[in-house]
């Protein structure tokens, strides 16, 4: 079978892809769909092969949106208490723990709406450490001002990480504290600074699969794709408006195959982004995670916890890869945009 639809117009990848166009690739049966996005996923990035992120809670709970997922929302009632943010030092010293395990990015993450500007000289000290270890930086700190992503690309930044969560129609029933506007305007600052975007969102919220097109349509017709795209099965917290909704009503959370469908999808639509299986893989059997790695998905979390969550861990993950024959990714010094393919992530 070859697709109707190119995933690439003279060498470049599209951003022009229609809605109908993503809804026949979820429409296509299972294992063509596979078959084809193995086959993109082996045209642009290395076989076998997965990048070991680390994500660290820089700054825990407090925040004042109210997103429905989240546990560090100040509307959730998930009893977590907010903290400052972390000494410099002590996250200098969790990153180099983290490139002792393998990991080659690390991501840190702040609960804010926006960073204050007394805020940033840590920030930048953070990143320029990292950078100096010889691993890649991302962070994640809410809606940035223009002025703030020119700091961050001056310290070097990777990757800034601000996702859409999911369909623009679907956005309204989780969040009603940012619009998706407003992401789209940051994603914009971060690309005009020179920034790679890593942005994805979260699928089991009770969409359905004409959000699902539409989540990965917004990604897709961006003006340039995100180098990352962060992919995660919805992990329900007590608390949380998603969390207790999901407790009563399980059928809304997302299937299995339905997961490594979406996951498929991004692969084909964003052949260069290396494609992120974030939270979620702790409640995921081997088997899913297999066929999310044969869908496209080339990186994923390490460790016990993901901001407030619980992770899938070093040694299953390790037990994992040995089971799949599945090998940690080995890239060069990190690169700015502009200087590196994005298939070198």
């Amino acid at each position: 079978m070859t697709l109707s639809h190119p995933t690439e117009q003279d060498g470049l990848s599209r951003t022009d892809w229609t809605r109908a166009e993503i809804a026949e690739l979820f429409d296509l049966p299972f294992d063509e769909l596979m078959w084809e996005a193995q086959g993109v996923h082996r045209r642009h990035h290395a076989r076998g092969e997965v990048q070991l992120c680390t994500l660290l809670s820089i700054k825990t709970g407090g925040c004042v949106e109210d997103c429905g997922y989240c546990s560090q929302s100040k509307h959730a009632d998930s009893g977590l208490k907010a903290t400052k943010l972390m000494d410099v030092r002590a996250v200098l010293q969790a990153a180099a723990q983290a490139k002792d395990s393998g990991s080659q990015r690390f991501c840190m993450g702040a609960a804010w709406r926006n960073p204050k500007d007394r805020d940033m000289p840590a920030i930048v000290e953070m990143i320029e450490g990292v950078r100096q270890m010889g691993m890649e930086t991302c962070m994640t700190l809410g809606m940035l001002s223009k002025e703030q992503a020119q700091t961050l690309a001056v310290a070097g930044l990777d990757y800034y990480n601000h996702n859409i969560d999911t369909s623009p129609e679907n956005y309204g029933n989780v969040i009603t504290t940012r619009t998706f506007q407003e992401r789209l305007d940051t994603l914009e600052e971060v690309r005009s600074a020179g920034i790679n975007v890593c942005s994805g969102g979260i699928l089991g919220m009770g969409e359905n699969r004409t959000d699902r097109v539409g989540f990965i349509h917004a990604l897709a017709t961006l003006p340039e794709h995100p180098g990352s795209v962060p992919i995660n099965a919805l992990v329900p917290v007590k608390g949380t408006v998603l969390g207790d909704m999901l407790a009563d009503t399980p059928l809304a959370a997302i299937d299995d195959i339905e997961f490594v469908r979406t996951v498929a999808v991004a692969r084909i639509t964003m052949p260069m982004s290396m494609i992120r299986l974030s939270a979620g893989r702790e409640s995921m059997s081997d088997a899913t995670q297999a066929l999310c790695f044969m869908a496209g998905a080339n990186s994923i979390f390490t460790g016990d916890k993901l901001l407030t969550t619980a992770n899938a861990g070093d040694s299953k993950d390790a037990a994992l890869f040995a089971k799949l024959g599945l090998k940690p990714m080995v890239s060069e010094e990190p690169m700015r945009q502009g200087c590196m393919p994005e298939a070198a992530e």
